[in-house]
């Protein structure tokens, strides 16, 4: 399974999100031909940024419509594939979720098995990449606790996330179990998944739901200007994750599942920190840190529940993630440079959504 670009087209899922954009750009730039689908075609917003992307890039793209939930809608784009990179599946935070199963659960699980079911229907095919999360591996913070040594490793799945409690993390560890369990069935084509932390970095395009971006621009627009709450992310970046899909792709041996993430946490203290050290008269970015009896106060009146708080205020564990450094090559980057990076692209968005106005 050398690389081999044009031997054969690649198929990205859900191209104008925010990874998949970023992996449609990599594969472009290494010479592949792309085919990326998209719920709607004529949402311009979703489609032009990657016909953008492709316009000074040394590979090809080819759109295609699907819809996650409709079975078979995948077969015409992925016809004569070598690689399926699955990443379309809606990322939500609790607070963008109105209805788990119908926002997260649905369109994770059932948009895996179609896209499973064209593989299975697809001789060409060699590999799936699946996008999973670190949250398929534990619920909450205090999960990892009960790990070994208190490490975050691929070894566990997460068994504590139901569909009322956090639906997000539940969606996607039913969807890769399915998704291990159909590939078990059969030998012709092989499986790897990508489990990322909180995915940062510049946004390639103007339209993408991501729970991350959505944090971060509550971070950045002033939510948060009264101080920062002591949470910790695994932390990881949008380019880096990219990365890692093709490689998950491209090296023969690679297998299971691969933690993308720093092996230090990241709170959003430091991201504050980060941000006004560049930008010291961004008065919306917090200055200092919030104490965590006053978030326990307080949080619930800002949809912090007890519960949550008390499962996530202040935890911080170790991530290992040597499987992605070892096998896949990854170099992760600074923080500093992915919350700047993502900084600057954030405001140049709204500078452009200004003029648009």
């Amino acid at each position: 399974m050398s690389p081999d670009p044009s031997n054969a087209p690649v198929l990205v899922t859900g191209g104008s999100g925010f990874v998949a954009s970023h992996l449609v750009r990599q594969l472009l730039d290494r010479g592949y031909v792309v085919r990326a689908s998209v719920r709607d075609l004529s949402r311009t917003d979703k489609v032009e940024p990657l016909r953008q992307i492709a316009a000074t890039a040394s590979g090809s793209l080819e759109l295609f419509e699907a819809d996650l939930m409709h079975p078979g809608a995948f077969d015409e784009a992925m016809a004569g594939c070598r690689y399926v990179f699955h990443v379309a599946s809606p990322f939500l935070l609790p607070e963008q979720i109105r209805d788990g199963r119908q926002d997260v659960v649905d369109p994770a699980l059932e948009g895996t098995r179609n896209v499973v079911g064209s593989v299975d229907r697809t001789p060409s095919v060699e590999r799936l990449v699946l996008t999973s999360t670190v949250g398929a591996i534990f619920g909450d913070y205090v999960d990892v606790r009960e790990m070994k040594d208190q490490i975050l490793t691929e070894e566990y799945f997460n068994t504590t996330s139901t569909l009322e409690n956090n639906p997000y993390h539940y969606a996607k560890t039913v969807a890769e179990l399915e998704a291990w369990g159909l590939a078990r069935r059969q030998s012709r084509w092989s499986m790897v998944t990508i489990n990322p932390g909180l995915v940062l970095g510049p946004s390639l395009g103007t339209a993408s739901d991501s729970g991350s971006l959505f944090l971060m621009n509550e971070l950045m627009s002033g939510y948060f200007f009264y101080g920062a709450p002591n949470f910790s992310f695994t932390f990881v970046d949008v380019r880096d994750v990219a990365a890692a899909h093709i490689r998950a792709a491209e090296v023969e041996s690679a297998s299971g599942r691969y933690i993308l993430a720093r092996d230090e946490m990241v709170s959003m203290r430091q991201m504050s920190r980060i941000i006004r050290d560049r930008h010291p008269r961004r008065l919306a970015v917090p200055r200092h840190g919030v104490p965590d009896r006053a978030v326990r106060v307080l949080g619930p009146r800002f949809g912090l529940t007890q519960d949550y708080i008390r499962k996530h205020l202040g935890i911080r564990f170790r991530v290992d993630n040597r499987r992605s450094v070892d096998e896949l090559g990854i170099s992760y980057r600074p923080v500093e440079q992915t919350v700047l990076d993502h900084y600057d692209a954030w405001r140049e968005q709204r500078r452009a959504n200004k003029r648009r106005t």
